[in-house]
């Protein structure tokens, strides 16, 4: 570089002048020939390790239901389950989790099995399009769509076009490599318009010489284009990197087409066998030949010449290379399909599991989507992670394992326990100390405002449990990784009838599962009335509290009837209570045209049909409570198992902590399927050891995916 160059750089500088692209590259110039640069690329990658917290531990799976005319079994009856570790499917931001993995102790626990052999990886192009997901209802289709979490995520990844899609990429793709084993290998499956930018992201984080592939999947027919105005897209593609010139690879075997058979095996001989011929090689000799002969391999032509036969029996395929033309995307209407837009076939990832890992291994899916991946690894023995920031996602995903394990119990195969993990209240915590960081007030007093601004409510003094008014109502902001407690609410009440305030929305984070609908009844027979509404995570994004997008919604409510005879239960779920609400009923009237729409508002899915008159008919399609239920599960005995975390200390050591919490193990469960859409409302029958007083916890997960939870106290002699 001249020094007119410099001087130059030096007057653009202050100025607040951009740099032109040339001098950027030149201030680079002596540390390597070529450098890959964007706007907003970092090279510290986040390091942060938090703790993960157990939402539910599946062990062994019920059984599937009787059909029709088989006896009815009282009990349950149990598979086998593999020892030793336990898959983990994590629902949360992947770069986070990513670097809780790579730094926290849940490392030494994926070092003892070896390591991560295999990262398969599908990231979404378009991320918005990918978190809303559809409904089917009463013969109508209604549109979950994403939450602001997820629209957040759809903004940090494309707010500045790809230079932020890169370095959102970048980040996750070097703590990936981190991650991995030394034999370990990454598959990431490419949109064609950033295939290019992601596979030199790729070579500059594993390297050139690690490269081992550009796989074209041609998955469909050519899409056609009004005009012909450009090619016709037909193939996928998918990047293939190992972390060293050390890697795991199983060559695998792919069967002939029948169109390829069809064409060169098309002889057949005087026994009725389908052959194909080659040329005898002029070094092969007469001893040579009359071993073929013997064998019966010897073909002679109508003018006297000798080749050599193949059988077609014998074709067992060709060994894999960079195209595969021989997988097709889930038919549509397979038993095996999710609803999920992005879902890809088991056959493509069977491939993969098997080319670049052996059964045993460890492989992770870190944009899990449908579970594709997790469902594949579990039929072949491999353990998994895999996570997803869609609260959808992961809860198809459970589903679609707890059907797999169930699959391979009545086949009689070796099955592994998985758990769902989050990062919870530590996540929280993570973000109040990043946007604390240096201020002056108290860290709680600017949770509280932070909460109190995303619900537009105003801050008030004098008060010892209220924070906030609006519109009339007082507000209290719950404990950030806590729970907000029966004990709370009473104390919230007792100020209340003291200074005559009637009115109380109460917002947390988690509430504590003895809050029943009968008890906030009681306090508002009593003078005050109290709404409990969770507190999103979305608060934490300044963006979105600014725009006022943050919504709080209403706790939902669930009620089941305890059948007991001696030492034996049945739980029946008889009641179910949501005011979840997306939409704008009255809004949509007015904007909407002819034709017809299905909308989510208050507890209800309506649909919505306007004519060319603008009258406007409603039809409610939730008719009934359990129209809202998709899932449902129990833990008969929920306090037998403590919550026990792994932190790190600041000695280098780990930690074991009781949270205060006790694991959700999941020993019953019923939910919908495409298969089966039906779903059970009356539990198995679970037999106590013996006699005393137990809590049951009763789990529901409705058809938007959130989860609501009841605890019960049952006594048994």
């Amino acid at each position: 570089m001249t020094e007119k160059d410099k001087n130059h750089i030096i007057e653009l500088i202050k100025a607040g002048e951009k740099l032109p692209k040339e001098y950027i590259y030149k201030l680079f110039a002596d540390e390597e020939d070529v450098f890959l640069f964007w706007n907003g690329r970092k090279e510290d990658v986040t390091n942060v390790a938090l703790p993960f917290h157990s939402i539910e531990h599946i062990d062994e799976p019920r059984r599937e239901n009787k059909k029709a005319g088989e006896a009815l079994e009282l009990f349950d009856q149990r598979g086998r389950q593999l020892q030793g570790w336990t898959n983990k499917l994590i629902w949360g931001d992947n770069k986070l989790i990513l670097s809780s993995l790579a730094n926290g102790p849940m490392r030494e626990e994926i070092e003892r099995e070896d390591g991560l052999k295999l990262i398969y990886i599908d990231p979404p192009f378009a991320v918005g399009a990918d978190f809303g997901f559809n409904i089917e209802i009463a013969g109508e289709t209604a549109e979950k769509k994403q939450s602001i979490i997820e629209e957040i995520a759809y903004r940090d990844t494309w707010g500045k076009g790809i230079s932020s899609y890169l370095t959102m990429m970048y980040e996750r793709l070097k703590l990936m490599h981190n991650l991995l084993a030394e034999d370990g290998s990454i598959y990431v499956h490419c949109d064609w318009r950033v295939v290019g930018f992601l596979r030199l992201i790729l070579m500059d984080i594993f390297g050139e010489d690690n490269f081992r592939g550009h796989v074209i999947w041609r998955s469909m027919t050519p899409s056609g284009f009004k005009g012909q105005t450009s090619l016709g897209r037909s193939h996928d593609d998918i990047l293939y990197f190992s972390k060293s010139l050390k890697l795991t690879y199983v060559p695998q075997k792919i069967p002939y087409s029948k169109e390829y058979l069809k064409e060169r095996f098309n002889k057949v001989d005087e026994k009725g066998r389908f052959f194909k011929d080659e040329k005898i090689g002029s070094a092969t000799t007469e001893e040579t030949i009359e071993n073929l002969r013997k064998e019966d391999r010897i073909y002679i032509t109508s003018n006297g010449k000798l080749r050599i036969k193949h059988f077609l029996d014998e074709a067992d395929g060709y060994y894999m290379d960079d195209v595969w033309s021989d997988i097709s995307h889930e038919n549509s209407q397979s038993e095996l399909r999710t609803g999920y837009a992005t879902q890809k076939p088991e056959a493509l990832l069977e491939r993969i599991i098997k080319a670049s890992s052996n059964e045993g291994d460890l492989v992770a899916d870190f944009f899990c989507g449908s579970g594709t991946t997790a469902a594949v690894a579990e039929k072949l023995g491999r353990k998994w992670i895999t996570t997803d920031l869609g609260r959808f996602a992961i809860h198809t995903t459970r589903k679609r394992m707890i059907g797999v394990q169930r699959t391979l119990q009545a086949d009689g195969k070796d099955f592994r326990a998985f758990e769902v993990l989050n990062l919870g209240k530590y996540e929280r915590r993570f973000f109040m100390d990043d946007l604390t960081n240096g201020a002056r007030k108290k860290k709680e007093d600017i949770y509280v405002d932070l909460i109190l601004e995303a619900y537009k409510a105003k801050r008030i003094t004098g008060c010892e449990t209220l924070h906030g008014s609006r519109a009339g109502r007082f507000v209290h902001v719950g404990p950030l990784d806590v729970p907000v407690t029966q004990s709370r609410l009473l104390d919230i009440f007792e100020e209340c009838k003291q200074k005559l305030y009637t009115q109380v929305d109460v917002l947390g984070f988690e509430f504590e599962m003895g809050l029943t609908p009968q008890f906030i009844q009681e306090l508002k027979e009593k003078g005050v009335a109290i709404t409990l509404k969770y507190i999103p995570k979305e608060v934490f994004d300044k963006r979105a509290v600014e725009k006022g997008q943050v919504k709080f919604f209403d706790v939902a409510y669930l009620n089941t009837k305890e059948k007991i005879k001696g030492k034996t239960i049945t739980i029946e779920l008889t009641d179910f209570v949501t005011h979840y609400t997306q939409d704008d009923i009255e809004e949509l009237q007015q904007s909407m045209r002819a034709g017809s729409k299905v909308v989510i508002e208050d507890g209800q899915i309506i649909k919505l049909e306007k004519d060319k008159k603008g009258i406007i008919q409603k039809t409610l399609l939730t008719e009934n409570w359990y129209d809202w239920i998709d899932y449902w599960a129990i833990d008969f005995n929920y306090e037998d198992k403590k919550e026990i975390i792994k932190i790190n200390t600041d000695k280098g050591s780990v930690e074991e902590k009781w949270t205060g919490n006790y694991l959700f193990e999941n020993e019953w469960q019923s939910f919908r399927t495409k298969k089966n859409p039906s779903i059970e409302f009356t539990s198995a029958a679970h037999e106590y050891k013996k006699a005393g007083k137990y809590k049951v916890m009763v789990k529901v997960v409705d058809i938007l995916g959130i989860d609501t939870s009841k605890v019960v106290e049952v006594m048994v002699k």
